[in-house]
Parts: structure tokens; C-alpha cells; sequence
């Protein structure tokens, strides 16, 4: 501020939580236009604001500021053209639902929402920090946090067990964890996910034999990276890639992330990491000739249920009047 320098906050993911938090009367640290520094925000809708992908917010202190943003354009032999940022043309639809949600809940559904997903969140976090292995990391200020290893535990090895489970947890790095995000869809599954975590740490600690050949894979690794010159091994890195069955040519994309982790920390050149995920993301985009397919080649006339229309000219197909219509279900606000 003393220098004149902008500051923008990313309250992406805690825009549409924090302010309720604190509402409730937990302790948030200043983070937003009460710090006098700060000169703008964003926040994405579609986190806690329970909107639908593609709506964000930025928020400036004052017009002045936000003048800077838009995007005009005089000259043009099309015309005049004046956008509010520098996107051009953008989709209503997710702007449209964004504006509805809000209107819906309004600031009680909203504060009564942060309410439920503190409770559950307080339930985790005691939760976690109770089973024998893991851990909260650091002291979490809302329903964001992140469960590390409380001793010889590998986490990502952990987070594939969950994985297996059903589970969709990410791998942090730097430290080593696994990160989760609470909304108010997981009340009704916190004690279901407390569970499979405890099991998850006690299969890890028990039948460590999976954790010890990739521990003595890593180690080998480190080893021949220790001993080779740093061009050999950005060279081998795709036959590592194959070794440690982590996608490239043939095979299947990797279904456990503990080893891909581990052999990223081996990697001293963050370059050959960047090769690395390169290749795994190379093949989840690949088309795989021996693949079952989505769709086959069964005319439309073939599948039961179906049904040609006699009255039009053949080429519409329209569904068996005996099809029994799927169930309609209401929650108590009365919405579809």
C-alpha cells in the first residue's frame, strides 16, 4: 500500500464460506476490504456459493479500479466494441443459474448452510486426528484441510486405498498429504469416510508389503539418479515411466498414485517431472484401438424400447409408449 502497489486476494474457494464462518463465531483472520491493503477479490460461485461451473466474481475496491478491467475497442470496422473484460462472448446460462441460487438461499440459506458444514467439519477433523497414523494438518480455519501421515505411513498409499473405496481425495505435495474440500453434500457421509480412512490406515500399517517394494523401487531410483548425469536421466525418464507402470506406450493409465509421488520426488530436474506428467496426461487422451466402445454399430430400429414413428418420413425415432417413466423425486423445498 505504502508503494502503490495493487493487491488482489484469491478467495476463490472461501469467498462464499469465510464471511458465514466468521458470522457463526469462529475465528477468521482479516483477509478481505477490511485490510486496507487490498484492492481487489475473486471468488467462484460454483465452490461455496453452490452455483454451477463457469460464474465467478471480481471484486474491486472502488470503479476506478475496476475501469482498468474493461476491454474497448473504437477502431474496429465492425464497429464499436466494448467488453467487460477480456473475454468476448461468454455463456449466460451459468451466469443466469449463478444469480438464481443466490436469490435462492439468500444470506439465512447461506449462513445456515456454513453452519452444517461446520459441524460436519469439526466432526472430520476430531475424527481424523483420532485414528492412529494420520493426522490433521496444521489448524484449519473452515471446512478445507488436509490429512497427513502421523508417523511411518506412506499417505499416498492411503489415498489409493480411499481411491478404491470411492473416495476422491487429491495428493499435495510439500508437504506430503492428501487434500479435501467439505460441503454440505458429505453430511450424511462423514462417519462412512471415517471408517474407510481407519481402515485404510490400518491396512497400510499392517500389510506394509505393497510400501516396501515401492519404498525399494524409490530407493533404487534415487541411487541411479545420485550416480547418472543429469542428461541420461531426462533421457530414461519415459523407461521409468514403463518400470514403474505410470503410463507412456501400452499399458494401462496408472490406477494408484503412490508411485508416480514417490519417483516425483526422486527427480531432481523439474523438467523431466514436467516430461512425466506430460506422458500420464498424453495417455489419457490417446485413442486405444483395443477399447471396448462407447457406441456401437446397432441401428436406432434394433434397440428395444425404440420404435420407429409410422406418421413421419422414417427418419425420427421416437420411445415405446410401454417405457415406464423414471421416478420424480422432491426435497422440502418442493424443487425437481
Amino acid at each position: 500500500q505504502r508503494k502503490g502497489i495493487l493487491c488482489h486476494v484469491d478467495a476463490c474457494v472461501g469467498g462464499m464460506m469465510l464471511p458465514f464462518v466468521r458470522e457463526l463465531g469462529y475465528d477468521v483472520p482479516p483477509f478481505d476490504f477490511r485490510v486496507p491493503g487490498v484492492t481487489s477479490m475473486s471468488v467462484d460461485l460454483h465452490k461455496y456459493g453452490y452455483a454451477a461451473k463457469g460464474a465467478s466474481v471480481v471484486l474491486h475496491r472502488n470503479a476506478a479500479l475496476r475501469r482498468n478491467q474493461y476491454f474497448v475497442y473504437t477502431d474496429w470496422p465492425g464497429g464499436i466494441y466494448a467488453s467487460p473484460s477480456m473475454t468476448g462472448t461468454r455463456p449466460g446460462g451459468a451466469i443466469a443459474a449463478a444469480w438464481a441460487i443466490m436469490h435462492r438461499l439468500g444470506h439465512e440459506g447461506y449462513l445456515e448452510i456454513a453452519r452444517e458444514v461446520m459441524d460436519v467439519s469439526v466432526k472430520l477433523r476430531d475424527g481424523v486426528n483420532a485414528i492412529p497414523g494420520v493426522k490433521i494438518m496444521g489448524d484449519p480455519t473452515m471446512s478445507v484441510m488436509a490429512i497427513g501421515a502421523d508417523g511411518d505411513l506412506d499417505i499416498y498409499e492411503v489415498g489409493d486405498f480411499m481411491s478404491e473405496r470411492g473416495w476422491h481425495l487429491d495428493r499435495q505435495q510439500h508437504p506430503e498429504c492428501l487434500h479435501m474440500t467439505i460441503n454440505r453434500g458429505h453430511l450424511v457421509s462423514a462417519d462412512t469416510f471415517l471408517s474407510d480412512l481407519a481402515e485404510a490406515a490400518r491396512t497400510c500399517m499392517r500389510d506394509p508389503s505393497t510400501h516396501r517394494k515401492a519404498v525399494a523401487k524409490m530407493k533404487l531410483l534415487n541411487t541411479v539418479v545420485k550416480l547418472t548425469p543429469s542428461p541420461i536421466v531426462t533421457l530414461a525418464t519415459p523407461l521409468a515411466t514403463k518400470v514403474l507402470g505410470l503410463g507412456g506406450d501400452g499399458g494401462e493409465l496408472p490406477t494408484r498414485s503412490a508411485a508416480m509421488y514417490g519417483m516425483i520426488a526422486a527427480l531432481p530436474n523439474r523438467g523431466d517431472i514436467h516430461t512425466l506428467v506430460m506422458d500420464i496426461f498424453d495417455k489419457m487422451t490417446r485413442f486405444d484401438p483395443n477399447a471396448a466402445p462407447i457406441l456401437d454399430d446397432t441401428p436406432a430400429s434394433a434397440v428395444p424400447g425404440l420404435k420407429r414413428d409410422a406418421e413421419d418420413d422414417g427418419d425420427e425415432i421416437e420411445a415405446a409408449q410401454n417405457i415406464t417413466p423414471l421416478p420424480t423425486s422432491h426435497d422440502e423445498t418442493g424443487t425437481t
